[in-house]
């Protein structure tokens, strides 16, 4: 029976970071560019629309290819990482870590994503990372796609739409399984693989002013996505058949602006649309009602002989997902006022507070989706993003006072605890932003999510010295009392 109490006694309590986010060392050793690498800084103050500060075009990609440096691309030198690792997995065992989660950054390990060898030099940092990681007695959880496209396979075969980028994806999946198949047991295969439908460029590497159609390039983007994530699902047990391999959602769990039928079924669509990723990479095909989706919408989806059967036969262990915020669908949203997070905005929920950046907090809203998404699919559960991010002040003494950030923590983790008292079947938890790293989506430092506190400012300035926030002690205390001490 599943414990009812709380959580299980090898429960991974853990923290997250993203390669792009934090690494920064964009052009040593033979890594190539990435995707993140052509994000600029945006100022809050130009804030009337963040999707559309956001967009990617070609002329916006000819200009950060031809910037020689990493200035004003914070992605290009995050919080220094790359050179830092040892210091900072020290920090992170001395909070009592028990699973890290990092990405591998896809052109350090293959610059164009197109080689046919590996750079090994990229490969010898990981396996430095790795082995720091066991050192400190840190299971890694590794993301092999976290917004960490090569540039080539964008430029050249139109991101994730083209169908060769699967074969490509696929060999750098086998060199970094076969190179570290002893030292990392966890691993997903793309982060928040639904970014490829809401912000096409960041999850797919679709550049949208080169396509006839976006909403085609992005779903045929995605169905490749899905393919290379079952063929390296199978390629997977086949190397190491004590790997775990989970697919992971960025959950926007949507609730009806009113009790109108309308406004219920609405969410109701809006709920689907966000879970068919883990309806096909869970249960292994497409779910019926995406034929009439497509239909209205103009979308034809090119589907290869074996594609189908290839996701059928070849699903995940596990499903991982991010939980920030909850969202509000109506039929008519005109008629409502609009927040924003980072890659979407969404009706005001006049019963939940807003952070500065427009998320709107709702921890209940965590057990919700929990119990939902082990309803619908009865495999274990793995919350790998979730946090605060939030403007930090270094007081007089040098303490981060970050009550805020206790209090956000507190009130999700005690909703987990109560989704598994449901009889949830929750593996761990890794919050976002362990150490503070640069915003995905604005490439702010400012917008902090760590316990750990880095001095940098939006535009690379400070000693990069590391500091722990009061957060930092309440979590160790969470983590030793494997969640119940929560004070």
């Amino acid at each position: 029976m599943q414990n009812v109490q709380g959580f299980s006694k090898d429960f991974l309590w853990g923290g997250a970071i993203a390669a792009n986010q934090a690494e920064g060392a964009y052009d040593a050793d033979g890594k190539g560019l990435s995707t993140a690498d052509m994000v600029p800084y945006f100022d809050k103050k130009d804030y009337v629309n963040l999707k559309e500060l956001m967009h990617v075009t070609s002329d916006s990609i000819q200009k950060a290819m031809a910037h020689s440096s990493a200035e004003g691309y914070p992605k290009r030198y995050g919080i220094d990482f790359y050179h830092r690792f040892k210091e900072d997995i020290a920090l992170f065992a001395e909070l009592g870590l028990k699973v890290f989660r990092l990405s591998i950054n896809w052109p350090r390990i293959f610059p164009n994503g197109d080689d046919l060898t590996p750079n090994e030099e990229g490969l010898r940092f990981y396996d430095e990372v790795f082995d720091e990681l066991r050192k400190n007695n840190i299971e890694p959880l590794v993301t092999l796609s976290h917004y960490e496209m090569p540039m080539n396979l964008v430029l050249n075969y139109g991101g994730w739409a083209g169908r060769e980028v699967i074969e490509h994806f696929v060999r750098y999946a086998d060199t970094v399984m076969n190179r570290y198949k002893d030292k990392v047991k966890y691993w997903l295969t793309f982060n928040e693989i639904n970014t490829t439908i809401i912000e096409p460029f960041t999850g797919g590497g679709i550049v949208e002013d080169r396509v006839d159609n976006v909403m085609q390039a992005s779903y045929q983007a995605l169905h490749h996505q899905f393919v290379a994530s079952s063929a390296v699902t199978k390629l997977a047990r086949e190397i190491n058949p004590e790997f775990k391999i989970g697919c992971m959602l960025a959950r926007m769990i949507h609730y009806p602006a009113t009790s109108k039928p309308e406004d219920v079924l609405q969410a109701q669509i809006d709920n689907q649309l966000n879970l068919l990723h883990t309806d096909v990479q869970v249960r292994g095909s497409y779910p019926p009602y995406m034929a009439r989706y497509w239909a209205e919408h103009g979308v034809s989806v090119h589907m290869e002989p074996g594609d189908l059967d290839m996701l059928k036969q070849h699903t995940v262990d596990f499903i991982s997902f991010s939980y920030y915020t909850s969202l509000v669908s109506a039929v008519n949203p005109e008629e409502y006022g609009v927040t924003g997070g980072n890659l979407y905005s969404t009706i005001r929920n006049p019963n939940l507070p807003r952070t500065e950046w427009g998320w709107q907090l709702d921890p209940i809203g965590l057990r919700v989706a929990l119990k939902e998404m082990y309803d619908r699919y009865q495999l274990p559960l793995f919350v790998v993003e979730n946090g605060l991010g939030a403007r930090d002040t270094v007081e007089a003494d040098g303490s981060i006072q970050d009550d805020y950030r206790i209090d956000y923590f507190r009130q999700h983790i005690q909703q987990m605890k109560e989704a598994v008292k449901d009889g949830v079947d929750l593996m761990g938890y890794t919050s976002w932003g362990v150490i503070d790293i640069i915003s995905a989506s604005t490439s702010e430092m400012s917008k902090r999510y760590g316990f750990i506190y880095v001095d940098q400012d939006d535009h690379g300035k400070g000693t990069l010295n590391r500091y722990k926030k009061k957060s930092f002690g309440w979590y160790q205390k969470v983590i030793a009392s494997n969640g119940e001490d929560l004070d």
